[in-house]
């Protein structure tokens, strides 16, 4: 492929643009990622009322909530970066997304005001969704915009880390903070602490940003008298750019949406929910990945400046989708190998009534779990082990089968209480004997664990998500006019990353709790980056080479 001429090295103006910018999009993703750091202690403090699973779920889709309104925050925001300019919104963004987290460290639990709790964090959680909708856009098209032709992959790559970092940080946090007050003060009342810092952190990211020129093409545009009066008019209603609204979509941010949600969030939960290893081990192990693995963004960044940014990203969505089951298989061999050994030599299924067996997710709180088949899941669910559903005769009740070895499930319609308990009780006993029989372990056992088997897998899983992500800004940016290069910028990154990546960790969540097996819900980012790959390979042009003040 032919090469771009070399570029002139940065200027001064130009390093504080790309070391400001992301610094303080680093502490934004930050503040946006501390709530997935925190879920599972989240679901105990404001979730409370429900059962163990379902409480988990809903910290999910309450985490979730602030992906879903993301592209309205792009709609919102996006249009007054087109109109007004792009440095003061996303100076709006940082403030709204920093008070947000701030709040939520002092909001009190379920326990203390009821449901007005769990009220409030979603509210909170809406206002970051919000302020993120906006800030992406704002700093991919301001770095894309101060920087030369020719350098725009490496330039906006640094933005591309931000997220990455913000999660690395935010993962870090956490951990320092639970290892200086301990595990009881820190799940009791020390969780708060990373959500209080971010007061300090928003300081520092406003103070940086007043200090920030306008970009020089929105200046340019703006003293042309080219600026747009209807940007989401011109953006969407507009048949031409509306295509390449969607094709942007279909054939970049979709893909690359799952794959950075399953590689460096969803594989947290699965070290931690599905192979059982030590939260604070799994946090450090994938902390450390996304360290290793941040400069591969800048690299892969440069790089799509000389060979182009759709074969990278092209190429990491067709990578993700042909390994991540092998990847994530051999990560439970790595990480769990107990596991893995069982799971190989004596598999568990569920035969039961398939009419019997109901949804295993209380997406209300009222739901009553009650059939044999029902307690056959949840008793499995809760010991973390993967099983297969095999249709039973009806009318007859479940029976759990580990290898060679039958346990009949029950059910607790008609029971007593005191009789439910009795039951629930030789049950839960006899299947635990029977899994331990087995080699199913209750946790990972640390002493076998192949930690540099684990590393390298993690930080593979990192590497693909700089291959589609790190090229992706300046992608997106050089797709569309400058008078309109916000908005159309921010809304299909967000609907990509707000509903396909954000909703990813719930979705696979609730697959994987109705099918039984914990693989399964790698069906859809495998799904999702392979349509990726295929639309983005027939459709999407190459853009490295285009002039931004040019695009029309």
């Amino acid at each position: 492929m032919a090469t771009s001429p070399a570029a002139p090295p940065l200027s001064a103006t130009q390093k504080k643009v790309v070391f400001a910018t992301s610094l303080g999009t680093v502490f934004e993703w930050y503040d946006f990622y501390l709530y997935g750091a925190l879920a599972t202690i989240i679901a105990r403090q404001f979730f409370s009322g429900l059962d163990d699973g379902s409480a988990y779920f809903f910290a999910l889709l309450t985490f979730a909530a602030g992906f879903v309104v993301r592209p309205f925050g792009a709609l919102v925001f996006g249009r007054l970066g087109d109109m007004v300019g792009r440095k003061y919104t996303f100076i709006v963004t940082i403030l709204i997304m920093g008070l947000s987290t701030f709040i939520v460290g002092v909001v009190p639990n379920y326990a203390s005001i009821g449901v007005a709790a769990p009220l409030i964090l979603i509210f909170l959680r809406l206002l970051q969704g919000l302020a993120m909708g906006g800030e992406y856009g704002g700093a991919a098209t301001y770095v894309a915009e101060y920087a030369p032709k020719g350098r725009r992959g490496a330039y906006t790559a640094w933005i591309q880390t931000t997220a990455t970092l913000g999660l690395a940080l935010s993962l870090l946090v956490v951990l320092g903070t639970r290892w200086l007050l301990g595990d009881h003060a820190f799940e009791d009342w020390g969780w708060r602490i990373p959500f209080l810092l971010s007061i300090l952190l928003l300081g520092v990211s406003v103070y940086i940003r007043l200090n920030l020129s306008e970009s020089p093409a929105f200046l340019r545009m703006k003293a042309q008298g080219r600026r747009s009066k209807a940007p989401l008019t011109e953006s969407f209603a507009r048949v031409n750019n509306l295509k390449t609204v969607l094709l942007a979509l279909a054939g970049l941010t979709g893909g690359q949406a799952v794959i950075w949600y399953c590689s460096q969030l969803y594989v947290l939960f699965f070290l931690t929910q599905s192979l059982m290893v030590e939260a604070t081990v799994a946090t450090l192990w994938v902390a450390a990945s996304l360290l290793l693995g941040s400069p591969f963004f800048v690299l892969f960044g440069a790089w799509s400046d000389k060979v182009g940014r759709k074969p990278i990203i092209m190429l990491g969505c067709a990578l993700a989708a042909a390994s991540y089951f092998p990847v994530f298989s051999a990560l439970t061999a790595a990480a769990n190998p107990a596991l893995a050994t069982a799971q190989a030599t004596n598999q568990v299924t569920v035969t039961a009534d398939q009419a019997e067996c109901s949804f295993q997710l209380d997406l209300t709180g009222s739901a009553r779990f009650s059939s044999s088949c029902d307690m056959a899941k949840q008793a499995l669910a809760a010991a973390s082990v993967s099983y297969t559903n095999v249709a039973g005769v009806v009318g007859t009740p479940a029976v759990i089968h580990v290898g060679g070895v039958a346990v009949s499930s029950y059910s607790v319609q008609g029971l007593s209480g005191a009789e439910a308990r009795r039951h629930a009780d030789t049950f839960k006993a006899m299947l635990a004997q029977a899994l331990a029989d087995a080699g199913y372990p209750t946790k990972a056992d640390m002493s076998r664990v192949n930690t540099w088997g684990v590393m390298a897998l993690l930080i593979y899983l990192v590497v693909l998500v700089a291959m589609v992500y790190g090229p992706m800004a300046a992608a997106l940016a050089e797709m569309f006019p400058t008078r309109l290069r916000y908005t159309s910028v921010s809304l299909p990154y967000h609907i990509g990353n707000g509903w396909l990546g954000g909703l990813l960790p719930t979705i696979a969540f609730a697959v994987v709790a109705q099918t039984g097996d914990m693989y399964s819900g790698l069906w859809y980012p495998v799904i999702v980056a392979g349509a990726t790959a295929v639309v983005g390979t027939l459709w999407l042009k190459e853009t490295k080479d285009v002039d931004l003040d040019k695009v029309e």
